[in-house]
C-alpha cells in the first residue's frame, strides 16, 4: 500500500504530463471495447433477428450466398427453380419432412382512400408459416385448400394494418393487393426493423394466387425441413442435391446449377465477416496500445532521471533494489490502468451512443470490461519493466551525487 501511495503521489505531481501519457492507452482500450461491443451485439442480433431460419431447415435457390462478381455471373445463368423442382422434391425426397415454396414482389395495397406503397407481397405454400417461423397476433394462416384454389385471402403485417385500418380490427375485412380484392384472415405479430429494414411492411397470400397475379416467370425459393432434425440435415441436402442434379442432367464433375443454404452456412459467412472486421480493428487499436506503451516507457525513463537523487536517498535509508523497481513499475501500471479505466468508460459510452443513433445493437459484457483493464495492466507492465529495472540498478552513492 505504501508503494501504491508513493506512486500515486508522484503521478499526481505532474497531472498534465500523466494525462498526455495516457492518451495512447485510452484510445487503444476505447477502440477495443467499442468494436468488441458492437460486434458482439451484432452477432446476437443477427442470430436472433436476421437468421431466423430453423437449424433443421435449409433453402434451395438459384443464387444462394453470393460473395463475388464471378459467383453472381455464374448464378444468373442458372435455370430458375420452378414448380416442377418443387413437386419433385416434395414427392420424392424421403429425408424431407416438409417442403415449402415462396415468391415475392413489391407492390401497393389500399383500402378506400388509404394507400401504402412498397409493400413486400409474398406468395407461399400453406406450410410456410411453420417453416419460416411466422408468428400470428390474430387470425390464422391460409390453408392448403385455399392455396390450391387460389383463394383471395391475405395475412398482413402490423404496418399494413396500422396504415389501412388504424385501430379497427382487420380480420374479415377486404383490402386491395396489387389491384386485387382480398380478404384479411390473419395479422402477423410486430417484428420491428432489422438493420434498418422494416419487417412489418409485408403480407402473405397463397402461392397460386400470387402466380395468377404476378405470373410464373420468377423463380421459386424452396424451404426444406429435414425429417431427422439437425443431425440429418446433411443427408437431406444430399438427397435434394441428387434430385435436382438429375432433373437438370448435370454432369458428375460439374458444379451444382443451384444453391443450398442452411442456417449454419449463413452464420459461418457472418462469422467470417465479423472476424475480419474484428481483426482489423484489433490491429488498429493494437498500434495505439504500442504507441501508448512507448510513451509510458519514455516518460518513466525521464522520471527515473528526474528522481535520481530520490532513488539514492531511498537506497541510503534501506530501500532494496527490489523496492525501487516495484515503485517505478507500480507507477507505470497505475498510469496504464488509469488510461484503461477511462478507455473502458469512453468505449462503453461510444457503444451506447451508436446503438441509440443507429440501428446497430451493442453488447458490453462484464468480461469485456475486465479484458480492457487487463490489456491496460499488461501494457503498463511491459512499458515499465525497463525503466524500473534501470532505476533499481542505479548505484546509491552515484545517485546521491547526481545533479
Amino acid at each position: 500500500m505504501e508503494t501504491i501511495r508513493i506512486a500515486a503521489t508522484a503521478l499526481n505531481t505532474h497531472k498534465l504530463r500523466s494525462f498526455l501519457t495516457l492518451l495512447g492507452v485510452i484510445i487503444g482500450v476505447m477502440t477495443v471495447v467499442a468494436v468488441v461491443s458492437i460486434i458482439s451485439g451484432l452477432n446476437n442480433y443477427i442470430a436472433e433477428k436476421v437468421f431466423q431460419l430453423n437449424p433443421d431447415v435449409y433453402v434451395v435457390t438459384q443464387f444462394g450466398i453470393i460473395t463475388s462478381r464471378e459467383q453472381f455471373l455464374a448464378a444468373i445463368k442458372r435455370k430458375k427453380i420452378d414448380w416442377g423442382d418443387y413437386t419433385a422434391i416434395r414427392d420424392r425426397c424421403t429425408t424431407c419432412s416438409a417442403v415449402g415454396a415462396s415468391q415475392s414482389n413489391n407492390g401497393q395495397v389500399k383500402r378506400g382512400s388509404s394507400r401504402l406503397g412498397g409493400v413486400r407481397i409474398q406468395g407461399g405454400t400453406s406450410n410456410m408459416a411453420d417453416i419460416n417461423n411466422l408468428d400470428l397476433e390474430a387470425g390464422r394462416f391460409f390453408s392448403s385448400t385455399e392455396d390450391h384454389h387460389s383463394t383471395r385471402v391475405v395475412v398482413i403485417g402490423s404496418d399494413v394494418r396500422d396504415q389501412l385500418f388504424g385501430k379497427v380490427d382487420p380480420i374479415g375485412r377486404t383490402i386491395s393487393v396489387a389491384n386485387e380484392p382480398m380478404r384479411v384472415i390473419g395479422l402477423l405479430r410486430k417484428q420491428g426493423s432489422v438493420l434498418g429494414q422494416n419487417q412489418d411492411n409485408q403480407l402473405w397470400i397463397p402461392l397460386n394466387a400470387w402466380k395468377k397475379r404476378f405470373g410464373s416467370r420468377q423463380g421459386l425459393t424452396l424451404f426444406v425441413r429435414s425429417a431427422d432434425g439437425v443431425p440429418g440435415i446433411n443427408r437431406s441436402m444430399d438427397e435434394v442435391r441428387v434430385i435436382l442434379r438429375a432433373r437438370r442432367k448435370t454432369a458428375f464433375r460439374a458444379d451444382d446449377p443451384f444453391s443450398i443454404v442452411s442456417a449454419e452456412a449463413l452464420q459461418t459467412v457472418w462469422r467470417n465477416i465479423s472476424a475480419g472486421a474484428f481483426s482489423l480493428m484489433v490491429f488498429i487499436s493494437g498500434i495505439s496500445l504500442v504507441v501508448g506503451g512507448i510513451v509510458i516507457a519514455n516518460i518513466m525513463l525521464v522520471s527515473v532521471v528526474e528522481r535520481t537523487r530520490e532513488i539514492g536517498l531511498r537506497r541510503a535509508l534501506g530501500a532494496t533494489a527490489r523496492n525501487i523497481q516495484l515503485q517505478f513499475l507500480t507507477e507505470a501500471i497505475l498510469l496504464a490502468l488509469g488510461g484503461g479505466m477511462v478507455g473502458v468508460l469512453l468505449g462503453y459510452l461510444i457503444s451506447k451512443g451508436i446503438s441509440t443513433a443507429f440501428p446497430l445493437p451493442t453488447l458490453v459484457k462484464p468480461s469485456l470490461v475486465v479484458t480492457g483493464l487487463a490489456i491496460a495492466v499488461v501494457t503498463g507492465v511491459l512499458a515499465g519493466f525497463v525503466p524500473s529495472r534501470r532505476a533499481a540498478q542505479l548505484p546509491p552513492i552515484e545517485a546521491l551525487r547526481f545533479e
